[in-house]
């Protein structure tokens, strides 16, 4: 078996992986692809802690319990099928993509654990799909929702994790936002395996962490639940994220993503001289964009980029320049900003966890 990028003997998956960079247990695609709005099934990314379950829709149960609803309920995959059904077009991205720009662009060490250093995504660690299934207000609600919930925690089907239980609680309003939905079908088709067949969590504009694949059981609380992944792994830690006092958690809570742009080109990467149209893609968790911008000169001056496409509220913007290249290295940034006025910041504040790199960075091109 082969950590890193590279091959595997076994499979953790049933997509076709060749093509993808192998990070342990986990799939990146090839972020030049990355040209199409909707991301085609085959080229999304796949995140797993351990291996792809295969469970039958036949066979499929979703338990609701906890002190903050009235009644524990069952429901069966039929069951939601029946159920009013809502469509989302939103982004996925795990909380770790563009951790290695750290490393190459800011060249400091990340944290030695697993979920780090095997993790070593690029900026290929995102897609953009259409989700639809059922909001999962409606089944709170089936519940007996009691004015006293504070936390929904859903949690997953993974057997051999080796975080255990895959969960992470959410605020109640978030939960209850229309567009938080337990989704059944993947760009117009039922969930794919890798993807969380049968059902699966959709949270738009949080790190994907938040959106549980093969959910199995959501606990419905009336008190604050600490788990592994909001106590040691989705947290920020570092010389620059204080920890609350008597908080059991290492370090700030990350839930929302961040606003950010990448070139959908292999990095680094060798061109011909002469023109080129070069692509990318920018998004600002539940916020369109307003323009993109890009720079060969090191940001001494910048240019304006063509959005193309769709540009939704969960949704990405893909954008477009023409570019002359001449002989030698190059790099190229691009920088983003949301209808908020909101811009991509020039630097960050190092996490040791590697997460939400959205600073402006460039992009290496060798000329030839």
């Amino acid at each position: 078996m082969t950590l890193g990028r590279g091959t595997m003997e076994m499979s953790y998956w049933v997509k076709d992986s060749s093509g993808m960079s192998v990070l342990d247990r986990s799939l990146e695609p090839k972020v030049e692809r990355l040209t199409d709005y909707l991301t085609p099934t085959e080229q999304f990314f796949v995140c797993n802690s351990g291996a792809t379950p295969r469970i039958q829709s036949g066979s499929y149960e979703l338990r609701l319990v906890g002190d903050g609803i009235s009644n524990d309920v069952s429901l069966s995959y039929d069951d939601l099928l029946t159920m009013p059904q809502h469509t989302v077009r939103a982004v996925m991205e795990c909380a770790g993509n563009h951790r290695s720009m750290f490393r190459d662009v800011m060249g400091v060490e990340l944290d030695k654990r697993p979920q780090v250093t095997e993790l070593m995504w690029s900026t290929g660690a995102i897609g953009m799909a259409e989700w639809r299934g059922v909001p999962l207000a409606h089944v709170l609600e089936m519940a007996g929702l009691k004015q006293s919930a504070y936390h929904v925690c859903p949690k997953g089907s993974e057997t051999d994790s080796r975080e255990g239980i895959i969960e992470i609680p959410m605020p109640l309003s978030k939960a209850m936002d229309p567009d938080t939905i337990l989704a059944l079908e993947m760009n117009g088709q039922p969930l794919p395996p890798d993807h969380g067949h049968p059902v699966r969590v959709i949270v738009p504009g949080w790190i994907g962490a938040y959106s549980v694949k093969w959910v199995r059981e959501i606990e419905i609380s009336t008190e604050h639940l600490w788990v592994t992944r909001n106590t040691e792994f989705y947290v920020m830690m570092g010389e620059d994220w204080p920890v609350e006092a008597g908080s059991p958690a290492k370090g700030a809570p990350i839930t929302e993503q961040s606003l950010k742009s990448a070139l959908a080109l292999e990095w680094p990467v060798s061109l011909p001289a002469g023109p080129h149209t070069l692509r990318g893609f920018a998004r600002s968790p539940g916020r369109p964009i307003a323009s993109v911008h890009w720079s060969d000169d090191h940001g001494a001056t910048w240019n304006d980029a063509t959005l193309s496409g769709p540009n939704e509220k969960w949704g990405w913007a893909l954008f477009e320049f023409q570019w002359t290249a001449t002989p030698g290295d190059h790099a190229i940034m691009t920088r983003a900003t949301d209808i908020d006025g909101r811009t991509q910041p020039m630097s960050i504040p190092f996490n040791t966890g590697g997460y939400l790199y959205n600073a402006v960075h460039p992009h290496p091109i060798e000329v030839t």
